[in-house]
């Protein structure tokens, strides 16, 4: 909470913008903040053939909603300065980009709009209700549930669990992106977004010890990052707004990465991050029996793996880059030591392709123990995927800055990637670090019977 009194301080006013030839997001001023905003719900509709002036839509006018496909409501969460959220025109026009759907804006401004988030919190289960009886006209005129979907932002989230909940967890999907945590953690399922408000619910956490819930609420659960600090928001208040909502904002955008189809991003189920980190995670992908896991939009595809669990319900794990479209990319650094006493010690690794690019992956979360004749399997993270790769540099540390320098002596080194277990795994032999020395080598094609 002591984030939002401090957001609350650096806000800045919002001007109306009243000259629109389209229907358009509410926009309301820092003053409508401080003074409040009682609660009015617009649904703007877009889709294929509108997909940039919406019409304005409701129970008794359903205008160009076309019932017989899709519909994705976007439900977004705590406006503290009236602005519209800055991502929703992206995430109509992703919508509308990868599937033939209606894509329907909740626009809740009003109501949302006001310094005291629990004025806010309050209203979510009136919108939730106003949501029903629009849902309600749409099965009366022959729409299933099935093919409902609700993407759902902060407070957005539970607003949808609690729809969901009102149709006995029979709507098609839901989607929590970063579920708001204040006023919500600890509460029964009946009080926020859990598993059984649709038939498909995921979530990304990505903000988990500030704004957002830690605890998993839906069949599958995405922590990026592990759930915490995201790569290139601010880590202190210097950064001004945007350390307090970089992190929390980070989920919305992450899910836009996956219907721009740069890369899919890969998670890996695990009970925690810790164990991810350490490789300890990597039973699924291209030739296990069980795939692995996209985030975002496709994250669905991955529902019939689910229901062979019991509970149906997972954790997974994954890290991203600082940009989109945020994807990283796997190997196994597998090392063989030879060193008579146990070194103890981090590894950064480098990969270099012919044409000279350059990836790095520093490995240095938790010490690793090196030990005579014991394999080690380091889990590396690149934020290139270089096809072809020329040469290989290592640098063992130990993280002292006085004291001795020590060697690690290297039997074997073996590179395999987890994303293209069909190329050719890299291997090098009888190798000497010499402590926070770079040492570059040309690796050579393992022997293929080897383990």
């Amino acid at each position: 909470m002591l984030r939002l009194y401090f957001l609350f301080s650096l806000l800045c006013l919002v001007r109306p913008d009243t000259d629109e030839t389209c229907p358009s997001f509410t926009k309301l001023s820092f003053h409508s903040a401080m003074v409040g905003t009682g609660l009015s719900v617009r649904l703007m509709l877009y889709t294929e053939r509108n997909q940039t002036c919406a019409q304005i839509v409701n129970s008794t006018a359903f205008g160009k909603l076309n019932i017989t496909k899709k519909t994705t409501f976007i439900i977004h969460g705590f406006r503290p300065t009236g602005s519209p959220p800055v991502w929703m025109e992206d995430l109509v026009q992703g919508l509308l980009f990868v599937e033939e759907m209606n894509v329907i804006v909740v626009d809740w401004n009003r109501g949302a709009t006001t310094v005291i988030y629990t004025h806010a919190a309050n209203k979510t289960k009136r919108v939730a209700i106003i949501l029903k009886e629009f849902i309600d006209q749409m099965l009366a005129k022959g729409a299933s549930l099935d093919n409902l979907y609700m993407i759902g932002v902060s407070l957005g989230a539970h607003i949808s669990g609690f729809v969901g909940e009102m149709y006995d967890g029979q709507l098609g999907r839901i989607t929590g992106l970063d579920p708001a945590g204040p006023l919500y953690t600890g509460r029964p399922p009946q009080d926020r977004l859990d598993p059984s408000d649709a038939q498909f619910v995921d979530v990304i956490h990505s903000d988990i010890d500030a704004l957002g819930y830690r605890e998993p609420l839906g069949n599958i659960d995405f922590y990026p990052n592990g759930g915490l600090d995201q790569p290139g928001c601010p880590k202190t208040i210097f950064g001004g707004m945007q350390y307090f909502k970089c992190d929390h904002q980070r989920s919305v955008y992450l899910y836009l990465a996956s219907l721009r189809g740069n890369c899919g991003i890969t998670a890996y189920p695990c009970d925690s991050y810790r164990d991810y980190r350490n490789g300890k995670c990597v039973s699924c992908g291209p030739l296990q029996e069980e795939s692995c896991p996209l985030l975002g939009y496709y994250a669905d595809n991955w529902k019939d793996y689910l229901r062979k669990k019991d509970p149906p319900m997972t954790k997974a794990f994954f890290d991203t880059t600082e940009k989109e479209p945020y994807c990283m990319y796997h190997y196994f650094v597998d090392i063989l030591a030879w060193n008579k006493n146990v070194r103890r010690g981090s590894i950064t690794i480098k990969l270099r392709d012919k044409d000279g690019n350059i990836t790095e992956s520093k490995i240095d979360h938790e010490p690793a123990t090196f030990e005579k004749y014991h394999q080690v399997s380091l889990l590396a993270r690149f934020n290139q995927d270089l096809d072809q790769v020329a040469a290989v540099s290592l640098v063992f540390s130990t993280g002292s800055v006085i004291g001795p320098k020590y060697k690690l002596r290297i039997l074997r080194m073996k590179l395999r990637s987890l994303a293209h277990p069909d190329r050719p795994q890299l291997c090098r032999y009888d190798l000497v670090l010499m402590e926070n020395v770079e040492t570059d080598f040309q690796p050579i094609l393992c022997p293929r019977l080897q383990l």
